[in-house]
C-alpha cells in the first residue's frame, strides 16, 4: 500500500522511571504486552508486542556503575500473531508459541542476566526454558558511556518478536561524556530505524514462506531474510522533525531484521561521527554517509546552522539486496524541517579529541581462532547458514578463558555481508583482508589476494557487532572479561540467527585449550 511520507512528527520514546531506588540499586519493572498503536496518520492502529505497551519501548537512562535490576514481566498472549515455523529448534514453541527473554545488546552482563536464547519463559513466568530461569535481570553498567539497546532473544522466534515491536534503547552516561561540550537535552535525538511491511488494514505483514516456495515446504516456513517496504523511525512511518538551525546529536540504531542502510542527507550535510557501539571514538570522523547493519549504533553530530528554512531528507542509498534503493519505498528515512527559531546561541562544539584513553594496550594474545561463515541445507532444501559448519545444538567449540584476550579471524567465503555479534564484550576491529573464495571453497586453503585493510576511521572504536564483508577475513581483538558462563555469538540478521547462524560461547574459569 502507498502511504504519504512525512506527515507524522517524530516521536521521542519516553524515559522510564524507576520502580524503586536506593543507594545500592535502581529497580525497574517492565511489562511485555500485546497492544495497538498508530504507526501512520492514515492507518488504523497496528497490533504489536511492546515493552510497557509502547513501540519502541521506554528508554533507560543510567549512570556508569549504577547497579540496575529489571523485572521483565511477560504478559503476552499464548499465541503469536506472526507465522511461527514449528520445524526449527524443537524446544517447546509448539505448545507455547509466545516465548520471550530480554537481551541487553552490548551489555557487559553476568551470564544469568544476558538473555540466553534458551532462558525463555512464557506468560506469568511459566513453562521456562532449560537455562537461567529468572525474571529479574541485573545490569552492573560498569561500561563507558554508550548507547545499548534491549530486545527479545527467544530461541527460534527472535525475528518475529523483534519485528512485532520488542525493542528499546538503553543509554549509559559517564563523566567523560558529560564533560564534552556537545549537543545535549532536546538537541540529542534517538533515531531507532526499522523496516516493516503493512497491510491495508494497518496490520503487520510478515511472509509465511519464501517467495516461490515449493509445495513440499512447511507452511509456515522460515525465510532466509526479510526486508519491509516501509521505513519507521521511533515507531512512525517516514516521520518529520522540526528543528532549529544549530548542531544536533543523533543516536542512530538499526533495529531491522535484515536490512543494511547507507544513510546520507540530500543536502550534502556532513556527519561527524563521535561514537560506535561501545562508546566514544578517540577523534570525530567526518563522513558524508554511514553504512549501518542490523544492531549497530552510530553516534553522530550534524550542524544545521547554515540550513535555516530548509527541508532536508535523511536518505538511504542501498536496497535490501545491495541494489539501488527505491525512491518510492526504502530510499527515504525521514525529513528534517529547519523551521524552529533558534532558542539561544548554539555554543556546543565538535571536539577535536573525544577520548584520551587508548582502546587497546599491548597485551598477551592467549588464542587465535579461525571461524568460518558458511551454509548447508535442511531436509526441505532450505538454506541453513552456519558458523564453523556447526549447528546450534552441537557441542560448544568457542571456550575462551575468563580475562583472556583472543584474536578471532572470521572468514566469509559467501556472497553477502554478515553482521557478527558477540555477547558479553566489546571488541576492536583489527582489519579486513580479501582472499580467494573459490580456492577456499574447494579445499579450505586460505590464499590472500590483497593486503589487510584497517577499518574506516568511524569504526576505530569499541564494537559489539562487526560487518564481515563477503570474500574477506575480518579480524577482531576481544578480551573476555569480567564474567564467566554461557553466552552466544551469532549473525544479527535475525532470520539467520534463528536458523542456525548462532553458537553457544562458554567463557570458562579454567584452561580448556
Amino acid at each position: 500500500m502507498k502511504l504519504e511520507k512525512f506527515v507524522d512528527p517524530l516521536p521521542i520514546p519516553k524515559v522510564i522511571k524507576p520502580h524503586t531506588k536506593s543507594k545500592t540499586k535502581t529497580y525497574y519493572e517492565v511489562t511485555m504486552k500485546e497492544f495497538y498503536q498508530k504507526l501512520h496518520r492514515d492507518l488504523e492502529p497496528t497490533r504489536l508486542f511492546g515493552y510497557n505497551e509502547s513501540y519502541p519501548g521506554p528508554t533507560f537512562e543510567v549512570k556508569k556503575n549504577e547497579k540496575v535490576a529489571v523485572k521483565w514481566l511477560n504478559k503476552l498472549p499464548r499465541y503469536h500473531f506472526l507465522p511461527i515455523d514449528h520445524t526449527i529448534h524443537h524446544d517447546g514453541h509448539e505448545e507455547h508459541e509466545v516465548k520471550t527473554v530480554v537481551h541487553l545488546h552490548g551489555g557487559n552482563t553476568p551470564a544469568d542476566s544476558d538473555g540466553y536464547p534458551e532462558a525463555w519463559y512464557t506468560k506469568n513466568f511459566k513453562e521456562t526454558g532449560p537455562f537461567f530461569e529468572r525474571e529479574v535481570y541485573e545490569y552492573p553498567n560498569h561500561q563507558d558511556a554508550c548507547a545499548l539497546w534491549y530486545h527479545d532473544h527467544a530461541m527460534a522466534i527472535t525475528r518475529l518478536n523483534v519485528y512485532a515491536g520488542l525493542v528499546g534503547l538503553y543509554f549509559i552516561r559517564d563523566k567523560e561524556e558529560q564533560s564534552l561540550n556537545i549537543p545535549k537535552g532536546e538537541y540529542e535525538i534517538p533515531l531507532l530505524i526499522q523496516d516493516k511491511s503493512l497491510n491495508e488494514d494497518g496490520s503487520l505483514f510478515y511472509p509465511r514462506q519464501p517467495e516461490n516456495a515449493s509445495r513440499d515446504l512447511p507452511n509456515p516456513s522460515i525465510v532466509p531474510g526479510f526486508c519491509g517496504d516501509t521505513i519507521l523511525v521511533n515507531g512512525k512511518v517516514w516521520p518529520y522533525a522540526e528543528i532549529e538551525p544549530r548542531k544536533y546529536r543523533f543516536r542512530v540504531l538499526n533495529a531491522s531484521n535484515s536490512r543494511i542502510f547507507e544513510l546520507y542527507f540530500d543536502s550534502d550535510h556532513a556527519m561527524y561521527q563521535i561514537g560506535t557501539d561501545g562508546g566514544l571514538l578517540q577523534r570525530p570522523a567526518r563522513v558524508q554517509s554511514i553504512t549501518i547493519a542490523p544492531a549497530e549504533r552510530f553516534d553522530i553530530i550534524v550542524d544545521f546552522s547554515d540550513a535555516e528554512g530548509q527541508t532536508i531528507t535523511l536518505k538511504n542509498r542501498i536496497g535490501c539486496g545491495g541494489e539501488e534503493a527505491d525512491p518510492e519505498t526504502d530510499a527515504d528515512i525521514m525529513q528534517f524541517r529547519v523551521t524552529k527559531p533558534l532558542k539561544q546561541k548554539d555554543t556546543s562544539k565538535i571536539p577535536s579529541i573525544l577520548r584520551k584513553r587508548p582502546f587497546i594496550k599491548k597485551q598477551k594474545i592467549d588464542a587465535i581462532r579461525k571461524l568460518t561463515l558458511g551454509a548447508s541445507q535442511d531436509q526441505y532444501g532450505r538454506p541453513v547458514l552456519l558458523l564453523n559448519n556447526t549447528r546450534w545444538s552441537d557441542p560448544v567449540t568457542e571456550t575462551p578463558r575468563r580475562n583472556s584476550t583472543e584474536i578471532w579471524s572470521i572468514v566469509n567465503a559467501g556472497g553477502a555481508i554478515h553482521p557478527i555479534h558477540l555477547h558479553l564484550i566489546q571488541f576492536f576491529i583489527l582489519d579486513h583482508r580479501p582472499f580467494d573464495t573459490e580456492r577456499f571453497q574447494q579445499n579450505g586453503e586460505l590464499i590472500f589476494t590483497g593486503p589487510a585493510v584497517a577499518p574506516a576511521a568511524n569504526e576505530r572504536g569499541m564494537k559489539d557487532t562487526v560487518k564481515v564483508p563477503p570474500g574477506s577475513v575480518t579480524r577482531i581483538l576481544a578480551t573476555f572479561s569480567p564474567y564467566s558462563g554461557r553466552y552466544v555469538w551469532h549473525c544479527h540478521i535475525l532470520e539467520h540467527e534463528d536458523y542456525d547462524m548462532m553458537r553457544p560461547l562458554e567463557v570458562t574459569d579454567f584452561h580448556t585449550q
